[in-house]
């Protein structure tokens, strides 16, 4: 986690609403030196007001902890942020046309990069060729990810780049071939343009009232240099916090780099929408059963150097014979080292969609924590959503089981994958809260935990996320509606009056209803944002 300086100030934050787990019914709140060292009511803060450096009045907002996004990358964020973003073209037309415009905006870009795309969307189903990209880019080198970046589609020009072409090159490129186009494309970009994407990202994340993020960078994501360069940048300007995963089997070269664990994006497998996802069964609309990178040998080989060298180990693994592969290897491990030393590792798997009560099981049992992204199921889910075109209704119906996950006592961390999905915290909570499969719902409390304090706890911080004394003072403070305790079947109860719930009332996140603003973001009891006339 990059280090940060604290502000020695000592705050008063009164006249609002605390979501604290320590009084349900707190009014203020007092930060010192970086961390939380006390909260109450409105009476009670009048004892401190005379020895605090400044008095905030919060005139009915709330202050929550801040958000903590499990699974980012950062850069490709910014640029997407910043430059050609198509996650929202409805048609091929579209998508074409402002690939032409960008084009012609940016004429003394080395290569031109867009991320978004998503054919399953539009009309026709069909991707960009290659023909037509060389044409609305005038032959020059462009780089074009489809929304899952698991393929990407490319210029004539940017095969050209690549030291061994890959092939087939006329529709959309995976596995290998993704990751070589790639490395040329993000190769091109210079350190200012990167340090200029990531600042972006950063200052993004804080306006949305998020805290802290877990970069998942990786040598078939980004660079060390970027990897590096991001840690450094988190550490010296204001801004979130950021937890650093580089995805190599490699524990030495994890360390060099500052990483808190071999972890983050370790394929196993794909992605659903670009059917690299690996299945136990073929897909729907493909002969076929996605791409495996990783098998349990190897999975249980990187889990035992990780465990032994006493760092996280982690993986992304989506379809369910991915998700096979590490619960199998992960017990491997387990019965080479200890299970109680592979619990107490905190090991992750990101994204974990395709599950089954055995291998939900096998999570709980191993001590496994679960970083998922519930704006998949939001964009993607539903009957005639892209999930049932790849798997079928029946199938598509089991993805994301975030409640079974949690009766079976699976830890939960919430994460956007941004930019596959965008930043976006309280809608997060939304999705989770209403999965368009009811069965798979919870609670809104739930979801908020798994976004707050749930990825600190995936770190290995279980002092943090939650605004209770001695816990860093990482807090957002919101413009919101009347708070309620939601459940997850759809009832919205009203604030309870009886001190014995013990349950700090959040917005109302029912469908339709305006999400929380954020006013302020503070980390470490350093603003690093201010809403512009706040």
């Amino acid at each position: 986690m990059s280090e940060r300086s604290v502000d020695v100030q000592t705050v008063l934050l009164r006249r609002g609403e605390v979501h604290s787990p320590a009084d349900p019914f707190a009014t203020a709140m007092v930060v010192e030196a970086g961390q939380v060292a006390w909260v109450g009511s409105e009476g009670a803060a009048d004892a401190f007001a005379d020895g605090v450096d400044e008095v905030v009045d919060l005139d009915g907002a709330l202050v929550t902890p801040a958000f903590t996004d499990a699974h980012v990358h950062t850069t490709a964020t910014g640029l997407a942020l910043t430059g050609l973003d198509l996650s929202d073209a409805p048609s091929l037309e579209t998508a074409l046309a402002r690939v032409r415009d960008f084009a012609a905006a940016h004429p003394d870009d080395r290569v031109l990069l867009g991320h978004g795309w998503d054919a399953a969307r539009w009309p026709g189903g069909r991707p960009p060729t290659r023909a037509e990209l060389d044409e609305a880019t005038g032959g020059r080198p462009l780089y074009l990810s489809r929304i899952d970046v698991h393929s990407a589609v490319v210029t004539t020009a940017l095969l050209d780049l690549v030291p061994e072409a890959p092939g087939p090159v006329d529709g959309p490129l995976t596995a290998d071939a993704h990751h070589a186009v790639r490395a040329a494309a993000f190769g091109a970009i210079t350190p200012a343009q990167r340090a200029g994407a990531q600042r972006a990202a950063l200052d993004h994340a804080a306006s949305l009232g998020i805290g802290s993020v877990h970069e998942c960078g990786g040598p078939r994501i980004s660079s060390e240099d970027d990897f590096t360069g991001l840690l450094a940048l988190a550490a010296e300007e204001p801004s979130p916090r950021v937890v650093g995963y580089w995805a190599e089997e490699n524990v030495d070269k994890v360390r060099e780099l500052g990483a808190l664990g071999a972890a983050g994006d370790l394929f196993v497998d794909g992605s659903i929408g670009s059917h690299t996802a690996c299945l136990h069964v073929p897909y729907a609309d493909a002969h076929h059963t996605g791409t495996a990178y990783l098998d349990a040998a190897a999975v249980a080989a990187h889990v035992i150097a990780c465990t032994e060298a006493g760092i996280q180990a982690g993986f992304h693994a989506i379809g369910d014979a991915a998700v096979t592969a590490v619960v199998d290897g992960m017990r491997a491990a387990a019965d080479k080292v200890g299970l109680a030393r592979v619990r107490a590792a905190r090991h992750r798997v990101e994204h974990a969609e395709m599950l089954t009560p055995e291998t939900i099981a096998a999570f709980a049992e191993l001590g496994l924590t679960a970083s998922v992204q519930p704006a998949f199921d939001a964009l993607w889910g539903g009957e005639g959503g892209m999930y049932a075109q790849r798997l079928g209704t029946e199938r598509a119906r089991t993805l994301n089981p975030f409640a079974a996950l949690l009766r079976a006592g699976v830890p939960l961390a919430f994460g956007s994958d941004s930019p596959v999905t965008p930043l976006d915290p309280w809608s997060t909570v939304r999705a989770a809260a209403f999965h368009r499969t009811p069965e798979h719902r919870v609670s809104v409390r739930a979801a908020f935990t798994a976004h707050t304090r749930g990825g600190w706890r995936a770190v290995g911080r279980d002092d943090a996320g939650v605004l209770v004394p001695g816990a860093p003072a990482d807090y957002a403070v919101w413009r919101t509606d009347e708070l309620v305790v939601q459940a997850p079947d759809d009832r919205v109860a009203r604030w309870s009056t009886d001190p014995r719930s013990g349950t700090p009332g959040l917005p109302d996140l029912t469908p339709g209803r305006d999400l929380p603003v954020c006013l302020r973001t503070v980390v470490g009891g350093r603003t690093v944002f201010v809403r512009p006339g706040e």
